[in-house]
């Protein structure tokens, strides 16, 4: 189970907001927005930082447009998402924060599977074949950290994935 000292009393996300900006809106230190900018799984880059990776899922749900927010301008309209957060960590040295929500029709046929991964990264299944596509990067910070959200396609159906960095994370080494 994930650390209650990192999540506070509320869900990801919500207990400070983010202020989302395009990548050229802010003036991000070089090093930071190399992570921020990364196209590539998130997962293989903070790999390369330790020995192992782990996820502890926190709030794995199906929820109701009521339940967005703001994130409802970036994905179709749906009777019902999936939601998941989790805390990824690095040797177990918690990194990152995220949050996955995923329309009802973009869990058909194999990518069903996304209900299921537990406590696999999400970028293992998303970046194990080539259907997958970001239409874009927004970054942006929640009090010290910084975070980024991007909108996906998996075999061209959208999802939306946000990450809060943490403040052990690499991304601020």
């Amino acid at each position: 189970m994930a650390d209650n000292t990192i999540l506070g009393s509320n869900t990801l996300l919500t207990s400070s907001p983010i202020h989302w900006l395009s990548p050229d809106e802010l003036a991000i230190p070089e090093t930071i927005s190399d992570w921020l900018l990364e196209v590539g799984s998130m997962t293989r880059r903070f790999e390369q930082y330790c020995q192992q990776v782990s996820v502890s899922p926190f709030r794995e749900c199906f929820i109701t447009a009521a339940d967005l927010g703001d994130e409802s301008e970036h994905l179709p309209i749906s009777k019902k998402y999936w939601l998941r957060e989790i805390v990824l960590y690095g040797d177990n040295i918690p990194w990152l924060l995220g949050r996955t929500v995923i329309p009802a029709e973009t869990l058909t046929g194999p990518d069903e599977k996304l209900v299921d991964v537990g406590t696999v990264p999400l970028g293992r299944y998303l970046f194990s074949g080539n259907n997958l596509t970001r239409d874009y990067i927004q970054i942006g910070q929640q009090g010290q950290r910084w975070a980024r959200r991007s909108l996906l396609r998996l075999s061209e159906k959208p999802l939306l994935l946000t990450e809060v960095f943490l403040p052990e994370s690499p991304v601020y080494k």
